[in-house]
């Protein structure tokens, strides 16, 4: 990538500090795994990593908000919102899945302009922002620039999916059946990794039934840059829809098609 904006670049290196703190936890005895009100997990490095990334993120940038996981807001006057979930996949984590990432989005007017999506335990980060595409950096190899692929037949598509725990409670498990019945492959790969495996040409599809903001925040303008899309069900770009979908340029009409016939969130009813 021939130049990247200063926000960019600080949110690259942040990441890789975010990252490096988290591996200190990562396949470690004694891990200590608590669950919050919602019952999902939560360890010191969630909330060590989401400190060291506001900080870094506040000293740069003092008078940007941010919006996190684990700690509350912080207003701004700048304009620009970075929203963050220092280890999406913390299920992974704790059981020791390398498939887990560090999601730093920036938002500015309501609309996110970059995103980043490092996944420490592999060494690998994708980015993007607003006009200057999606760029995928392996280790210590020069980052390249990738796209989703080109196919057009779902019965060709690989498909990314999440647990089938949110599925079920969400009441939207026949959904997904549907997609599957109809694509080449599918996977359990969730979380960011499933949404990245498209940004990065290795699937067409990935779906969550159910996303916060900061779930989804860094993988729109990364979807967007590498050619596709990542929107809420209703095919809305969103932080606040509650669910999320990436896919192709071809297979988007059909796939929201199916998934607009599944029932609403109870908070969007």
């Amino acid at each position: 990538m021939n130049s990247m904006s200063e926000r960019l670049s600080v949110a690259l290196s942040t990441a890789a500090m975010a990252g490096d703190l988290i591996l200190q936890h990562y396949r470690t005895d004694g891990l200590l795994v608590e669950s919050k009100s919602d019952e999902s997990p939560v360890t010191v490095a969630d909330r060590g990593a989401e400190l060291l990334i506001r900080e870094q993120l506040l000293a740069a940038f003092p008078d940007d908000a941010i919006l996190g996981e684990e700690f509350p807001s912080v207003t701004g006057s700048s304009g620009y919102r970075w929203i963050i979930d220092p280890i999406d996949g913390t299920k992974a984590f704790v059981h020791g899945v390398p498939l887990f990432g560090t999601l730093i989005g920036l938002e500015h007017a309501g609309h996110m302009v970059a995103g980043v999506c490092r996944f420490p335990a592999m060494d690998e980060v994708v980015y993007a922002e607003t006009g200057a595409g999606c760029w995928w950096k392996i280790r210590d190899l020069p980052p390249r620039q990738t796209f989703v692929p080109q196919t057009t037949d779902i019965r060709q598509a690989r498909l990314m999916f999440t647990e089938p725990t949110h599925w079920r409670q969400t009441q939207r498990f026949d959904a997904i059946v549907q997609v599957m019945d109809q694509v080449r492959i599918a996977r359990g790969w969730g979380d960011c990794y499933g949404h990245a495996m498209v940004a990065t040409g290795r699937a067409e599809i990935a779906i969550d039934p159910l996303m916060s903001a900061w779930d989804i925040a860094a993988l729109i303008p990364i979807l967007r840059e590498a050619g596709g899309s990542c929107t809420d069900w209703l095919g809305n770009e969103t932080v606040s829809g509650g669910d999320g979908v990436s896919v192709v340029p071809a297979l988007r009409d059909q796939v929201l098609s199916i998934l607009r016939t599944a029932p609403p969130l109870p908070h969007k009813a």
